[in-house]
């Protein structure tokens, strides 16, 4: 892979107007990932992935408001936008779409863009509304921007399966491409809410991975009982004292249906809760996937 270059001239625009001015003369095709900013090196991999693939990346920052159930995990959200479009301009990233909610959202906007089934259980379940606002929020950018191709995370498997779904039923023209999740060197996935975790709940935080790795390699040696996989990542789970299970799950892939028994490519996932902070993370189980090494993938970095 080719050194990232810092872009010319990162351009940065706050409105629809400025946007569509900005991408009205770029060389195509342009390549997107959509962000809430406090951006990470799992950012950075998929601003590569963008900059590899094609000749134009937009990356937006926007902080969405309709995808947090409760008011204080969205105030309380990191930010830090200055530090981001740097990140954005040492990874060559051409245009940064940074617009305030009333920009995204007009005056009067009453729409809201639900997918079905598949946003229904796991997070959907455990976050009522949370994937309308990721489907409504994804549906305008990919819309404003027009891009080729958008790049998400691995690290959130039901998300990418939801925008995908959406993407599909509503004609939008831009292909969806899951990216591998980056981890750090003990395995915890990179994720803008690490930051929340004290040094003992990050500590602990590792756990996560390690129950993953034990279904997976359950698996691997032919246990093909759900209930058996799940019930092995609860008994790693519980040895860490400070991790509180919201759910393990063993799902169809496709469908995010709860299996019996795994004859299918299958997703492991969890969410877990470290004090105030939840994480999750999620393992495929599947002959034809590449397994998640989970060691450090982290990209070298290159100014900032």
């Amino acid at each position: 892979m080719a050194q990232p270059q810092p872009a010319a001239s990162t351009r940065v625009v706050r409105t629809r107007a400025e946007l569509r001015d900005a991408l009205s003369d770029v060389a195509r095709p342009v390549g997107l990932v959509t962000t809430m900013g406090w951006l990470h090196d799992g950012h950075r991999a998929l601003m590569r992935r963008a900059r590899d693939d094609n000749a134009t990346t937009v990356a937006t920052i926007f902080v969405n408001p309709r995808q947090f159930n409760e008011t204080s995990d969205f105030t309380q959200y990191p930010r830090n936008e200055a530090r981001d479009i740097a990140i954005c301009e040492s990874e060559g990233v051409d245009i940064v779409f940074a617009p305030p909610v009333a920009e995204v959202y007009l005056p009067g906007f009453d729409t809201t863009v639900s997918v079905g089934a598949v946003a229904k259980p796991l997070e959907g379940a455990a976050r009522p509304g949370h994937f309308d606002g990721v489907a409504t929020v994804v549906a305008i950018l990919l819309d404003l921007v027009r891009a080729a191709t958008a790049y998400f995370g691995q690290k959130d498997a039901q998300q990418v399966m939801v925008i995908r779904q959406m993407a599909r039923d509503l004609a939008i023209g831009t292909e969806v491409v899951t990216c591998p999740t980056v981890r750090e060197a003990d395995g915890l996935a990179l994720s803008s809410r690490n930051v929340h975790l004290s040094p003992e709940e990050r500590a602990a935080a590792t756990v996560l991975r390690r129950a993953l790795v034990a279904a997976r390699e359950a698996w691997t040696d032919g246990e093909r009982s759900a209930d058996a996989l799940r019930a092995l990542m609860g008994e790693v789970l519980a040895t860490e004292p400070l991790a509180n299970m919201e759910y393990v799950s063993v799902a169809d892939g496709q469908t995010l249906h709860e299996l019996s028994t795994v004859d299918r490519p299958a997703l492991a996932s969890m969410a877990v809760r470290f004090g105030d902070t939840r994480l999750i993370d999620n393992e495929i189980l599947d002959a034809d996937a590449e397994p998640d090494p989970g060691t450090e993938v982290r990209p070298q970095v290159y100014g900032g």
